[in-house]
C-alpha cells in the first residue's frame, strides 16, 4: 500500500475548504481499501464493476484505481465540492481516465458488484443510496461502507438491514470501522424522494435523502422567514444561497410574483429536492435551481437580495470556513445597495466577518438560539 501512502499524500481538498485540521484522507478511507482488497482484486482479475459513493476528495477512488490497477469505476459525490477536488487530484496524478461520474441511479449501480462506500451522517440520505444498491446492483454485489466511529450508530447496521439480508461490523482500527453488507432484497416502489405539506408555510416540500433537513423547517430558516417582508422590497432577483430543500426560495417567489429567484447549493439531493419543491408548488417558472459551489459560477453585481443559512460545519468538522466562503461570494455577487440577509448560531461571530466581506450590518432579530442580520453592500465597496 506504499504507493496508496504516496498519493494520499498528494492529495488535496481544493476547491473545498483547506485548513491544517481538515484532510483528504483518513483512517476509514485506508480502512475501506484493506477490508475491500479481496473484493477489489477479483473485480479487477475478472471484470466486475466498482462503484464508489461519497468519496470525499479521491482517496477511495484513486486509491482503488492505483492499488488494484482498476479501471472504470463509477463514482457518486453528492457534493459539487467532492466531485471537483477528485477531478483536480485525477488530473494531477495522471488517473483520469480511470473513473466516470454518475448521478445516484441506475446508470451508477447497475451490475455493480464491489461498492465502496463513505457512510453519510443523515439516515435517510444512507436509506435512499442502500435502496438504490439493492435495486440496481449485482445479486452478488458485496458493500464495505465505513466511517470514524465518533459518526457511526446502531441506527446504520439497522437502515442498512432493511435494503440488505446481511450486515456485520469489522473490526475497528484507528477510531474507523466498515459495515460489510451483502445479500440485497427484493425492492418494492422507491420511498424517495419523500414529499410533506408544511401547514405554517402552505408549501409542499420534496426532499430526496440527503438533502439538509429533510421535509422539515430548520429552526433557523423558520427564524428567517420571520423577516421575509422586510426584505428589500424592491428587489428584481434574489439567491437562496445553500437553499436545500427550496423553501426559503419558494416563500420567496410566492410572496413576490415579480421576483426571480435562483437556488444554489453544492449537493446533488438537495438541487434536486430544491427543483421538485418549486415545481410541487407551481413557481418553476421563477425558481431556477443550479448546482454551484457557494455562487462561484454567478456574475459580478448580479444580484439584489442573497438569503441564507450557513452551515457550521465541514462535512464532519466543526468548521466555519464555508460559511466564510459563502459571504466573500456574496460581496461580489450583490449590487451596490444589495441585501444579504443571514441566520446563525448566536455563539458565532459571522457578524463581524459578513460586515467585512459584504458591508454595513445590523442584527435585525435575536432569540434564544439564532442571530438574523441584513448586510448592504455599498455603493463603492470592492468586489473581491
Amino acid at each position: 500500500m506504499r504507493d496508496v501512502e504516496d498519493l494520499f499524500e498528494r492529495l488535496r481538498r481544493y476547491p473545498d475548504v483547506e485548513a491544517t485540521n481538515l484532510y483528504a484522507a483518513d483512517a476509514a478511507d485506508r480502512l475501506l481499501l484493506d477490508v475491500a482488497a479481496d473484493a477489489l482484486t477479483e473485480a479487477a482479475i475478472g471484470g466486475g464493476r466498482v462503484v464508489v459513493i461519497g468519496d470525499g476528495y479521491g482517496a477511495l477512488t484513486l486509491g482503488a484505481a492505483t492499488a488494484h490497477d482498476l479501471t472504470g469505476i463509477r463514482v457518486h459525490q453528492d457534493l459539487l465540492t467532492g466531485e471537483l477536488a477528485l477531478a483536480a487530484n485525477a488530473r494531477g496524478l495522471g488517473l483520469t481516465d480511470r473513473y466516470t461520474a454518475y448521478p445516484l441511479g441506475a446508470n451508477l449501480l447497475t451490475g455493480a458488484t464491489v461498492v465502496l462506500l463513505r457512510l453519510p451522517r443523515v439516515l435517510a440520505g444512507l436509506a435512499e443510496i442502500a435502496e438504490a444498491i439493492a435495486r440496481y446492483a449485482d445479486p452478488e454485489v458485496r458493500v464495505f461502507a465505513g466511517g470514524r466511529d465518533k459518526y457511526l450508530t446502531k441506527a446504520m447496521n439497522d437502515v442498512l438491514g432493511e435494503s440488505f439480508s446481511e450486515v456485520r461490523a469489522s473490526r475497528g482500527r484507528q477510531k474507523s470501522r466498515a459495515l460489510l453488507v451483502r445479500c440485497p432484497k427484493p425492492m418494492g416502489e422507491p420511498r424517495f424522494p419523500l414529499r410533506e405539506h408544511i401547514g405554517e408555510l402552505d408549501i409542499d416540500v420534496v426532499a430526496h435523502g440527503a438533502a439538509f433537513s429533510g421535509t422539515r423547517l430548520d429552526i433557523g430558516t423558520r427564524f428567517l422567514l420571520e423577516h421575509l417582508r422586510a426584505m428589500k422590497p424592491d428587489a428584481r432577483d434574489a439567491v437562496d444561497l445553500g437553499c436545500g430543500t427550496g423553501i426559503l426560495a419558494v416563500a420567496l417567489a410566492r410572496s413576490r410574483p415579480g421576483l426571480a429567484v435562483v437556488g444554489t447549493d453544492q449537493s446533488a439531493a438537495a438541487v434536486a429536492s430544491a427543483t421538485a419543491t418549486a415545481a410541487a408548488n407551481h413557481v418553476a417558472d421563477r425558481v431556477r435551481v443550479i448546482r454551484d459551489d457557494a455562487m462561484s459560477g454567478a456574475s459580478d453585481n448580479s444580484a439584489d437580495l442573497v438569503v441564507c443559512n450557513p452551515p457550521f460545519h465541514v462535512g464532519a468538522a466543526v468548521h466555519t470556513g464555508s460559511a466564510i466562503k459563502m459571504f466573500a461570494q456574496t460581496g461580489r455577487v450583490l449590487r451596490p445597495g444589495g441585501e444579504l440577509w443571514t441566520v446563525y448560531n448566536n455563539h458565532l461571530n459571522h457578524r463581524t466577518v459578513v460586515q467585512r466581506m459584504v458591508g454595513r450590518t445590523e442584527v435585525m432579530g435575536r432569540n434564544r438560539k439564532f442571530t438574523v442580520t441584513r448586510s448592504v453592500r455599498g455603493l463603492h465597496d470592492p468586489i473581491r
